[in-house]
């Protein structure tokens, strides 16, 4: 018998990259990377009816301010 998972929606926080290219889908600006800054960025998957759909980026205030639509960021 094999059980199968129901995916969901979810984030995680890390640091932004050099050479990211993603673009913030709240304010959509770039999502920079800063040497200096250490800068961290949220990384959503989005899964609609447990298949997946798109990875969403987000500046980490920008997710904040959008309510946290993905839940809190692990």
């Amino acid at each position: 018998m094999t059980v199968q998972s129901v995916f969901t929606s979810r984030a995680v926080t890390r640091l932004i990259e050099a050479g990211n290219t993603a673009t913030c889908a709240s304010c959509k600006l770039p999502v920079k990377f800063r040497a200096k800054s250490r800068l961290q960025q949220v990384i959503a998957n989005v899964y609609n009816d447990g298949v997946w759909e798109r990875v969403e980026h987000y500046h980490l205030d920008c997710y904040e301010k959008a309510g946290r639509p993905y839940g809190t960021a692990a």
